[in-house]
């Protein structure tokens, strides 16, 4: 009689990443667009405050600074966004 090889047992499936946290993965990590609304939400809100301010010290001190406002609302927004993903994916949440 022949013998056949042994069975292999099937595993489970393993509990992976959806598609969408990939994508933020990706996105976050190495390169892509950010489309999440939390985070395009807290980054508009910041440059608002920052150029605000920008204008009320302009305004304050004789100057125009909604331009200063706003690359430092860009820049505060980024670095805060960067810091609150990494957190997030380093405790495993990619959502």
């Amino acid at each position: 009689m022949k013998e056949l090889p042994p069975q292999i047992e099937k595993e489970e499936p393993k509990k992976g990443l959806s598609s969408k946290e990939t994508y933020n993965a990706v996105s976050d990590t190495v390169v892509g667009v950010n489309v999440r609304k939390k985070d395009n939400i807290i980054q508009g809100l910041i440059i608002l405050v920052t150029v605000i301010i920008g204008l009320v010290i302009g305004q304050m001190y004789g100057g125009f600074l909604m331009l200063g406002g706003l690359i430092i609302g860009f820049l505060v927004s980024g670095i805060f966004l960067m810091i609150y993903r990494a957190v997030k994916h380093a405790s495993g949440d990619h959502g």
